[in-house]
């Protein structure tokens, strides 16, 4: 168990350092640090998995000292941490940022008695500073090695490097999926003993139903039919878009509803594009490559006839845990960790075979049963496994045996 202990503080804060709080007496359990900058920096995946896990932490464990170091801030509402007292925002105080973050940023943890260190997005600073603090990692994927033709030479190299140190010279790692697990052990020929997993929780939002008033108006905002099919994540090659517009050969002419893509994307997008017109369904698909509100994205969800995620590779899939946690039946592909976010209640397919996802459509479709299964089966699965509560109680709970146990 951690050491509890009293402190009398008078902070005064310094120019790099906006959480500052006065004059008070405070009981607290553990000083952790974390590396920031996806929280403020990203608006997707590691971003989101750092925000929802700090504002968990800082709801349900608010004993604790939360210090946030960050090269930058970029201020939107999903980054608004000042406002709390347990968090403490730290920013460079120097141009290079860079050198900073990975290197300088310790002489920072010893200033303010940091008792564990979490890198939340892959990499812990790689200078001698960090022999003195204990620290952990989040491990998200390895999409890099997986999946080497996406990324070029100076990315892959600079990546590997990061992550081999990372895993080697943090105390312990955390993964976000089995997966994940797997992967780390097969690449870097890490202690099974070493690593950790743990689940990313979703946004505390996507736990409720909004009204059908409410999903309506957001609908009609950006012109989506009462009845639809949904896709939500980055257009990129990996996400396999083509299987999913290939599968609407397959279906039959009834059951071929309208399609909703939510994501951004470059030139994978525009081959989506003349694949779409190829298959004459241009009519029935919408592009939202704009939405950031995180409530419209969730009565979308809601709202829709079933999600369908025909990705080849993911650490975890965070979109098939929001559709569960929005009682959305999901169709997704049977390959790396979505088995682990679908559970039990989602129906599979070979992310190359589109006749076979066309085939798990029109079960969905055509059977209401079977869909209200889904929908009840999954909600169950994500809260269990996916709810904050529930991945932030193991979280500290693996934070108190890191500093229990001898470095």
């Amino acid at each position: 168990m951690p050491v509890r202990f009293v402190v009398l503080c008078h902070y005064l804060p310094l120019a790099n350092d906006i959480s500052g709080y006065g004059n008070l007496i405070m009981s607290v359990n553990m000083r952790i640090g974390f590396d920031a900058k996806r929280c403020f920096g990203n608006n997707t995946g590691l971003g989101n998995y750092s925000r929802t896990l700090l504002k968990s932490l800082g709801a349900l464990y608010p004993e604790n000292e939360y210090h946030l170091y960050t090269p930058y801030i970029r201020k939107t509402t999903e980054t608004n941490f000042t406002g709390d007292p347990c968090f403490h925002i730290h920013l460079p105080g120097t141009f290079f940022t860079s050198w900073w973050r990975s290197y300088a940023v310790t002489n920072r943890f010893k200033k303010d008695e940091i008792n564990l260190y979490h890198g939340l997005s892959n990499e812990i600073p790689v200078n001698s500073g960090m022999k003195a603090i204990k620290s952990v990692v989040t491990v998200h994927d390895l999409i890099f090695k997986i999946y080497p033709g996406t990324y070029n030479y100076v990315d892959k190299y600079i990546y590997d490097l990061k992550f081999r140190y990372s895993c080697n010279h943090a105390g312990k790692i955390i993964a976000i999926s089995e997966n994940t697990k797997k992967d780390i052990l097969e690449y870097y020929n890490i202690s099974p003993d070493k690593i950790e997993v743990i689940y990313q929780a979703c946004n505390p939002l996507f736990y409720n139903l909004n009204s059908p008033e409410e999903n309506a108006v957001v609908l009609n905002k950006y012109n989506i039919p009462k009845e639809y099919l949904l896709y939500v994540g980055s257009i990129e090659p990996r996400k396999n878009l083509k299987t999913l517009i290939k599968s609407y050969q397959y279906l039959r002419s009834g059951l071929k509803i309208p399609l909703v893509l939510i994501g951004k994307g470059g030139t994978y997008k525009k081959e989506i594009e003349k694949l779409i017109n190829k298959t004459g369904i241009e009519k029935l698909v919408t592009w939202i490559d704009n939405l950031s509100n995180n409530e419209h994205l969730h009565s979308i969800y809601q709202s829709s006839s079933a999600f369908i995620y025909p990705s080849f590779y993911e650490g975890f899939g965070l979109p098939v845990a929001e559709a569960l946690l929005s009682r959305t039946p999901v169709i997704t592909s049977v390959t790396s960790s979505l088995p682990e976010a679908g559970g039990p209640g989602s129906l599979y397919f070979n992310p190359s075979n589109p006749e076979q996802l066309a085939e798990n459509i029109e079960k969905v479709l055509t059977d209401s049963l079977l869909r209200q299964q889904m929908s009840d089966n999954g909600f169950d699965y994500a809260m269990k496994n996916f709810s904050a509560d529930v991945v932030t109680k193991k979280m500290i709970g693996f934070y108190e045996n890191v500093l229990s146990n001898p470095q």
